[in-house]
């Protein structure tokens, strides 16, 4: 860790309480260079969905090592990423033909999503939400508000970009309860959006996209009312502006559908996607209507986009899903929601839990009528759930993620769950 903090760049490391040095791993679990093994919770944030070293992939990848490693796929052609990309119009949302466009990572789909939003609109103005995350490159880190940390010293960011309030169940600017009353939470978002902000300074008919994430991850695993998406597609619809889904964090089984916006019912214009795309190999797509197509030559391109050893592993990875995986987290996603509620209902420092499938976050409040963060409290419980065996991440501003690999076990899981509540007894005493 010393030599660490030398030479690596700051990023988002915490020594006081995650101080946790992996040296290796398989499946659920986690081995540090002390030799003591972890139940793994976090799942590289949520890039592990199919499984720590999935034999699958591991075995896909070993194939095409030994045949080549990278072919210019940008300028040459090649089987691989032409095969994930059918696949990818195959599984996407919406009854219509997709393209995709191959990176190396989440910020940079969502970059590419940006530039395919401005061509095929010919709009300029971009609407986010307050409490998203969508990257820390400029383009994205202009959408995304959800730690004022994340924009520090980055003025200015890309203009054209605005914020809407997020329809946020449990806390919200209107302090609607929006698990009592979750209509009238979306109303409020879409009057907000409509005679607000489309009324008063942002120009609906300039306004590319609406980028969202279908449930907010770093900004605290928030999950809107059913109904949301299926109330702004009404109103884009009729402004002919595009939605991107960035299913980054949420897509690919983790809710117990291949993509999260499948429980909602809308089909967004763009998805965004990568983490578990490569289940652990560094990959990036931009899905979106066919139509939507740059068409010139030149317009946007890069160097490692559709790399055949990251496409061997996203194929293999989306057939693991596909083969028992999501269905494993939709399984378990009753198991998760009746074990939280029970410890929620034992310790006054939940305010609220909240979840689908294996995405879940148990938020830590200092008083549950006020609903104040308790960010210090989260953190000193990661901690004793690190001392005691499991690797939990933090997000938001007192939130705990749980997101282990898809194909956890039942008993497994309730270990995980043991030991959660063991950790916040540990904190409480």
């Amino acid at each position: 860790m010393e030599r660490h903090q030398k030479y690596i760049a700051t990023t988002t490391h915490d020594p006081e309480y995650a101080p946790l040095v992996i040296e290796s791993g398989e499946g659920v679990w986690l081995k540090d260079v002390d030799g003591n093994v972890l139940l793994d919770f976090s799942s590289g944030i949520s890039v592990l969905n199919p499984g720590i070293r999935n034999p699958e992939i591991q075995r896909a990848i070993e194939e095409q090592l030994q045949k080549i490693w990278h072919a210019a796929g940008t300028d040459y052609y090649n089987e691989k990423q032409v095969a994930l990309a059918e696949k990818l119009d195959e599984i996407a949302p919406g009854d219509f033909e997709h393209k995709t466009f191959l990176s190396n990572s989440g910020t940079e789909s969502v970059e590419a999503a940006l530039k395919i939003s401005k061509w095929s609109t010919r709009r300029k103005l971009f609407i986010g939400f307050i409490g998203a995350f969508h990257g820390r490159t400029v383009g994205s880190m202009s959408l995304i508000a959800s730690k004022r940390v994340q924009r520090s010293r980055q003025f200015p960011t890309m203009p054209g970009v605005y914020q809407a309030p997020y329809p946020n169940p449990y806390r919200n600017p209107w302090h609607v309860d929006g698990y009592e009353d979750p209509d009238e939470l979306v109303n409020r978002v879409i009057e907000y959006i409509e005679e607000y902000m489309f009324h008063r300074y942002v120009p609906p008919d300039e306004v590319a996209s609406i980028f969202f994430e279908p449930f907010q991850g770093e900004g605290g695993y928030i999950f809107p009312p059913e109904g949301f998406y299926k109330e702004l597609k009404k109103l884009t619809d009729t402004h002919g502006i595009r939605l991107v889904a960035d299913e980054v964090q949420s897509g690919l089984g983790r809710t117990g559908k291949m993509f999260a916006m499948e429980h909602y019912g809308v089909a967004p214009d763009i998805v965004c996607l990568a983490k578990s795309l490569g289940g652990g190999i560094p990959i990036g797509a931009t899905v979106f209507r066919r139509e939507m197509d740059f068409g010139v030559p030149g317009v946007h391109s890069n160097t490692y986009g559709g790399n055949m050893v990251a496409c061997a592993a996203a194929l293999a990875s989306i057939k693991t899903l596909e083969e028992g995986l999501v269905e494993n987290a939709a399984g378990l996603g009753g198991l998760f929601e009746e074990r939280l509620q029970e410890i929620q209902g034992r310790y006054e420092a939940i305010g609220d839990v909240r979840g689908l499938g294996l995405a879940w976050g148990v938020d830590f409040v200092k008083d549950r009528r006020t609903k104040e963060y308790a960010g210090e409290e989260r953190d000193r419980v990661l901690l004793e759930c690190l001392k005691r065996g499991l690797a939990l991440l933090g997000c938001g501003d007192s939130t705990i993620r749980l997101i282990p690999p898809l194909c956890i076990t039942e008993e497994q899981a309730k270990v995980g769950l043991d030991i959660l509540e063991e950790g916040i007894r540990a904190c409480q005493g």
